[in-house]
């Protein structure tokens, strides 16, 4: 039996997509004790070159995420934050693997516990599974073709099947719940969301407003400040399982792989009710 409880080298050409989401799911419990950790510690940040902050957690449990990550049967292009900001150049295929180690690091520095560890399998420019672990809400969203939410703790083994959760974003009520982001407003976000009728309006931090609205608690989170692909992804795949769409502001699903972009986003809207984004998706 292998660390990841895998009796065997995990093969992405061969599992399904739920399989895969449940193997991302060992490996960001995995790296959360290496966040958890310096979380505790009070881990100070310094400034990459791009400006963003960056600690010791990001680049613990990045180093864990790409060990556990080289063990596949068959070798797949690995894309993460730390490696990248490092120098390493990005490489992309029709199927990579996108890491985030610490989504959310502004909230890591802020000690409110909304940050997460995010990895996701790309294929053909889709997020077709993910894993999103909130290591200090001991929360853990996984999606391929089903989409589930259980509680766990850091550096345990993934939860029998028994305590998920499955996850199914809701209809649109009449008065939707906006879910924004806590550390990146902008006022392209806030003229988008006077076009829609919204009731409630939450903020958070990281990845988690896909996965509150892939858990049926949000209706709509819309993002125009810039993002990476890895930022997004895990969370997309878990949006996406659950029956949720993220749209590009230029038209159709955010797309990824993009790297002649280096990987940058454009604005995007991620929708719990599809019947929605069609009448409100033009921006």
């Amino acid at each position: 039996m292998t660390a990841d409880g895998l009796a065997r080298p995990f093969d992405l050409e061969r599992e399904s997509r739920d399989a895969i989401a449940r193997f991302f799911a060992r490996i960001v419990l995995a790296a959360g004790p290496a966040v958890m950790e310096e979380y505790r510690r009070g881990a100070a940040a310094r400034a990459k070159p791009d400006g963003s902050p960056v600690t010791a957690a990001d680049e613990r449990a990045e180093a864990v995420i790409r060990e556990r990550l080289r063990r596949l049967a068959t070798p797949i292009p690995i894309v993460a934050e730390e490696a990248t900001a490092a120098g390493e150049a990005i490489e992309v295929a029709r199927r990579f693997v996108l890491v985030d180690p610490l989504d959310g690091t502004r909230e890591f520095i802020a000690r409110n516990g909304e940050f997460t560890i995010n990895v996701a399998l790309v294929d053909d420019g889709v997020p077709v599974a993910g894993a999103v672990y909130a290591p200090a809400l001991e929360r853990l969203w996984f999606g391929g073709e089903t989409a589930f939410a259980c509680s766990a703790l850091p550096g345990a083994d993934l939860p029998d099947a028994a305590s998920w959760r499955p996850l199914r974003a809701r209809p649109a009520p009449r008065s939707l719940v906006a879910l924004a982001s806590r550390s990146h407003g902008d006022p392209a976000t806030e003229a988008f969301l006077a076009r829609l009728p919204v009731g409630e309006r939450r903020s958070a931090g990281s990845s988690l407003k896909f996965c509150v609205i892939a858990e049926g608690e949000g209706d709509v989170y819309p993002r125009f400040a810039p993002t990476m692909e890895w930022d997004t992804a895990a969370g997309d795949a878990v949006l996406r399982a659950a029956g949720g769409v993220v749209l590009s502001v230029e038209g159709g699903p955010l797309v990824y792989g993009k790297a002649s972009a280096g990987l940058r986003n454009g604005g995007f809207v991620a929708w719990g009710d599809p019947r929605l984004a069609a009448r409100f998706g033009d921006r």
